[in-house]
This record gives C-alpha cells, structure tokens and sequence, in this order.
C-alpha cells in the first residue's frame, strides 16, 4: 500500500486533491491530472479498513486508461488486454505489460492528497536492461521495442553498444543449433545504425532483437565446451587440430579447439584465420551461410568487445560441422567437374599469391567481365592472372563482390521469385569473403576467391535474360524528396525497376550517399523482412562505401541493386512497423484509444 503517515496539510504542499475518502469509495476511483498524465486513485475495502492507493492511469501495456479496469482482492485488471497488477506496489502478473508507476497518498481529515510524483524506481537502465532480457526469454516484441527505447532514453547513443551485448549474449546461449539468422540481422543492423535516420535506429535494433528472440523460442539452449586444461597450446596445432575435426564433422572436438585458443589469448585475426581456414577446406560450404555467419560473428565481436569471443564464437561451431560440401553437389561436377578445373589453380596458391602486396592492380574492370562469362575456365584463368600482376587478394576480393552484386542488379522479375536468394546468397559470400580478406588474409582464404567466382558461374542462368542496368535517364530527384518517393514506389508490388531507376537518377545528379542509404534504410524497416533483405542492405552499404570514392558508377550499380532487391520484397504486412509505432507513441504519452490521423 501506498499511503503515507502525514497528517497535516503543510505535509502535503504540491500534492493534488483527490477527494474524500467516502467520495472515492462511492465512485470506485477517481482520477487526478497532473503535468504530463492521469492518476487513478482507488479506495479498497470497507470501513475501517479502507485501503487508499494511486497509479499511473496509462496501463504500461498500451496505455488504456486503468480507472476503466476493475479490482478484485487487490488486482487491478485491465480490461483492454486483461493485464494483471497488485494495486499496493504496481507489480504486473503478465511480464507483456511491465510493472505500473505506483504513487504515494495520504489521507489528512479523511481527505485524499496524491504525490503527482511516482514512486522511484531505482537504476531505470538497469530495469530496461532486465526488461529485455525478459523479453528475449518469451519472444515479447512490443516489450522488445519498449525496452530498447527506455535504453537509449536513459543512457543516449551510448545504450546501443549494451543493447547489442545483451542480444548477442542471449542469441549465442540460448540456441543449441548455435549461430542463426537473428544473430546476423542483429549484426547487420548494429554495423548500420550510423547510415539510418535517428529515428530508425531504435526500430533497426527492435528488428534484430525480435529476430533473435524468434530464433530462440522454444529451442533448447546450448551448452558450453570448456578448453582444455593447462596453458601454453601451440597456436599451430590448434589450427592443425581444429581443421581435422571440422573435417570429420565432430563438432565436439571443433569447439574445444576453439575454446582453447581463445583462452589461450590468441589474438582475433589469429583465431579468424584458425575458423576460415576450415570454412574454405571446401567448396562453397552451406550455401555460403557458414562464411557469411563466420564474418558477422566477427563484425558483432567488433561492435560489443573481444571479451565476448568465448560466449559468441562457439556458435559457429555446429553449423560449421553440419554444413552441406558444394563439391558434393551435382551441379558443381557435372557437365563441367568445376572442382577439378579449379585444383590445379588452388595447389600453386602458396607460390601464387603475395599476401602482403601492396601494388596498385589495374585489373578490376577486367576481373568483374570475365568473372560473370559463361566460361568457367576463363574465370579460373582471370583468378590465375590477378596473382601474376601482382593482386593484393583484398583487390581481388572487392572486384568478385562486385560481380556478384551485378548479378543482383541485373537479375530479371521473369525469374522464380524464390531464385533472387541464389544471388543473394553469392553476394552475401563474396562479401563476408571480402571483409575477412581485410581483417585475417591467408593463402588458405584465398581458396574462397575460387570457390566465390565459381558460384557466380553457376548463377549465370538467373541473368537470362539479363535485366538492363539504368541507363541514366531516369529523373534527378532532391535529397529531402527521396525517402518520400521510394516509400511511394514500395508500397506496390514489384516495383524493380522505377526503384532502380529512382536511385540511379539519384546519384547521377551527385545525391549524396547518406540520404540514399537513410531512405533504403527507412525501406527496409517499414517491413516484415525477410532474412536476406537484411543482408542485402548492409552488403549493399558496406560495398558502396568502398567503391565509391574510386569507382562511382560501380558504387551506383551495387546501390541499384540493392534498391532492386528490396523493392522485389516489398509491400509486407508490416506488424513490425505497427508494433514499434505504438512503443514509440506510448513513449511519447499519446492516447492509443484515441483516433490514430
């Protein structure tokens, strides 16, 4: 209970008058406004023993008005959604709708005086962080996005950096199939929170919350490997030990290698080559997911801290050790043995390639053509070429990303609608492959240059026909315009191409590039996404960035295709978008039961 031991009027100097005690009895509640919003005061029980209690009159679900609920043996239900809460200290029965601001009274001649004040609370960070974690644990999305709002209120930008570490904790222990699409999406959207408007940047981190918490439920949780007992393990043998396992698919064996060079203190570029090198042991493992899974688990390390290798990188392991072998596939041996072609090239990488190559290569332009020809060998033949002039493989690897992107820009709508994963799928390899390639560069990652530009052969039906790049025709639109009609266009259905044109047009007139990717950004968290819209946006951004300063128009394409991209996927139903519309309304104190212009 919340009733105070004052007994004069001087106790209670700025309170706010509620009434007599037989008045608020007879009425069953009144409600008292203060600054910001209604206080509803109720008195339970009969004489003597009335109980005398004030909340918050918003239900912290989504603020229906609490003087409208009804009370039973001290529970205060709310009639909207039937939430549950002890009227004495504003603790809920139903986690979906938090605890409600309580307010203390007092009771001075049998009159009734509110505090307009609520009760504190104590480290409102520290309960928003608790909030998340208990909605991770039951998959409550609305919780997700309040919680994630109540973060950044309390502590700034700063707050998204421990927003990120809680995910990404709860993702990597909670999921015994181990790494997934919510902990990529949760990564994706941590790397681009500085290229989406501010108002979305809470929205993004909602979007990988919810996907990791969509991930979990009802998985059952994953168990730690503890290292090998002792100290002072060869880094080498590690690596030797680690690859054999993988090899044999014990993945018991595989994560206890790896437990123990992280507790050995390996630095990260060393253990990011012991994973790689196990990844590219074969051709195009997983469909590209394991490279790709690999590399975001890094990019998340970097984000929240090395510290948390030992919890994050484990859950690789399993998805390393289940991963289907491209090589062992039908389309990769037949009618052309493309694992064959490539073996002669991939034996003489150690005399081949110059991993510290710092040469200015003049092939990239010629690299991107042959690698999208109909000619397998020829695409072995370029790899081959690169070396011999000098390539530094990080070169190499930009220019291949690029061909895959120019896969997606060129995809025609004739296709399947199923078939634009394939490419994305290419492209998220080439990718990841690229980002690798700068922080942990290696003969054996070089393999990944083969196996990458040989996918991009395989792919090479879905460009038939091929879809026209823009042809700079299309209209300049201003800066502050574009988010507008690019929203427009993705409110229909396969608008590919006005999409593609839009931002061609765009960055032909010199748009510059943060309102392009704010706009594709805003796009993307309009909807209920899929997975691999996730990834095409924040491939698409990192690979534009890099090649924009040197190479404008291949910048563009890859912007061009990923506006393609999104546009194919786009109208959703956008619950997504609804749900974080409420958090941040009720965030703002707005009446959900009134009319929404």
């Amino acid at each position: 209970m919340t009733t105070t031991s004052v007994t004069t009027h001087e106790d209670t100097d700025g309170w706010l008058l509620a009434g007599s005690v037989d008045e608020i009895a007879r009425r069953g509640v009144v409600v008292v406004h203060s600054a910001r919003h209604g206080i509803a005061v109720f008195v339970q029980g009969d004489v003597p023993r009335r109980r005398v209690a004030a909340v918050d009159n918003r239900c912290p679900h989504m603020g229906f008005p609490l003087s409208r609920g009804s009370i039973c043996d001290g529970i205060l239900t709310c009639h909207w959604h039937h939430a549950r809460f002890d009227l004495a200290t504003g603790g809920t029965f139903d986690p979906f709708a938090d605890d409600v601001a309580v307010h203390r009274v007092a009771v001075v001649d049998g009159v009734v005086w509110v505090d307009p004040r609520p009760v504190p609370i104590g480290d409102r960070a520290a309960r928003w962080a608790a909030r998340l974690e208990d909605a991770l644990e039951q998959d409550l999305s609305l919780v997700l996005v309040k919680s994630v709002l109540g973060l950044l209120s309390e502590s700034g930008a700063s707050a998204s950096r421990g927003i990120l570490e809680i995910g990404a904790g709860f993702g990597a222990r909670q999921r015994a199939a181990g790494w997934g699409p919510g902990l990529t999406i949760l990564t994706a959207m941590g790397r681009c929170l500085d290229r989406l408007a501010p108002d979305d940047r809470p929205i993004a981190l909602f979007h990988g919350l919810a996907h990791v918490a969509a991930d979990c439920a009802g998985a059952a949780p994953r168990f730690r490997i503890e290292p090998l007992p002792g100290s002072g393990h060869d880094a080498a043998w590690l690596r030797r030990q680690f690859r054999q396992f993988a090899e044999m698919r014990n993945a018991e064996g595989v994560e206890r290698a790896l437990a123990t060079a992280i507790a050995a203190g390996l630095p990260s570029a060393a253990v990011a080559d012991l994973i790689l090198a196990a990844v590219t042991d074969h051709y195009f493992v997983n469909g590209g997911h394991t490279l790709d899974f690999t590399n975001k688990a890094f990019e998340l390390l970097a984000l929240i801290g090395w510290e948390h290798a030992a919890d994050v990188l484990p859950s690789l392991v399993g998805g390393l050790a289940r991963a289907t072998r491209s090589e062992e596939q039908s389309a990769w041996r037949s009618p052309i043995d493309l694992v064959a072609l490539a073996a002669p090239s991939l034996d003489r990488l150690p005399e081949a390639v110059r991993l510290d190559s710092g040469s200015d290569w003049l092939g990239f332009e010629t690299f991107t053509q042959a690698a999208l020809s109909d000619d397998p060998a020829a695409i072995v033949a370029a790899i081959d070429q690169a070396w011999d002039d000098g390539a530094a493989p990080a070169a190499v690897t930009l220019a291949l990303a690029y061909a895959a992107a120019l896969r997606v820009a060129r995809f025609p709508i004739s296709n399947e609608f199923g078939d634009w994963i394939a490419v994305l799928h290419t492209l998220t390899y080439c990718n990841a492959l690229h980002q690798s390639m700068k922080r942990a560069p290696s003969i054996e990652l070089c393999r990944g240059i083969y196996h990458g530009a040989l996918k991009v052969y395989v792919d090479r039906f879905l460009n038939v026909p091929s879809a026209r790049l823009p042809d700079g025709n299309g209209q300049t639109i201003a800066p502050e315009a574009l988010a507008a009609e690019l929203a427009s266009l993705l409110d229909r259905q396969q608008q590919v191409t006005p999409a593609a044109d839009l931002v061609d047009g765009y960055l032909r007139g010199e748009g510059p590039a943060t309102p392009l990717w704010a706009a594709l950004g805003n796009a993307l968290l309009r909807e209920d996404a899929e997975f691999h819209s996730y990834q095409m946006y924040e491939a698409g951004a990192a690979l534009f960035d890099e090649l924009a300063p040197t190479r404008p128009d291949a910048a563009r394409n890859v912007a061009v295709a990923t506006a393609r991209y999104l546009a194919a996927h786009a109208p959703t139903h956008r619950e997504m978008r609804q749900t974080a519309r409420i958090a941040v309304r009720l965030q703002r104190g707005d009446d959900l039961t009134a009319e929404d212009e």
